[in-house]
């Protein structure tokens, strides 16, 4: 997702000219922030919508239910409880991970407990061109 930082008075500038010139807002991103840090806490994720769709899998909502309900204490524990190989569900985990769903507790030793950070996650998908969102909201 393409989006531009800048000012208030930038925002107001580019306003008015889509307003002369409706053309111009064929060329420039639809989401304005007034930094990075802001644009990365609003957009969350990087993931593609079609990626989150496979992501979110029946079989993954049960796991991040499951995750939610019993806060596991370790990923050896959550694949006993979802029946499922470690060596798969830390696969899964990773990318539930990066795209902002799932972050890990540094537990005894080595463990870390898989823990559900994100509330919902919304895809906004935009049928006739390329300004598809993922959004992911945490509580």
């Amino acid at each position: 997702m393409t989006y531009k930082t800048g000012s208030i008075g930038e925002f107001i500038k580019w306003t008015k000219r889509v307003v002369t010139d409706p053309a111009a807002v064929s060329d420039t991103p639809k989401r304005w922030f007034d930094s990075d840090e802001t644009a990365k806490r609003s957009l969350g994720t990087a993931t593609s919508p079609e990626a989150m769709v496979k992501l979110l899998s029946v079989e993954n909502l049960v796991l991040l239910q499951l995750i939610g309900r019993e806060r596991p204490d370790s990923v050896r524990a959550l694949a006993q409880l979802a029946h499922r190989k470690e060596s798969n569900l830390s696969r899964t985990l990773k990318k539930l991970h990066e795209a902002g769903i799932v972050a890990f507790e540094v537990g005894q030793g080595r463990t870390r407990a898989p823990r559900l950070v994100a509330q919902r996650v919304t895809l906004e998908l935009d049928l006739v061109g390329p300004g598809s969102v993922v959004s992911v909201q945490r509580p």
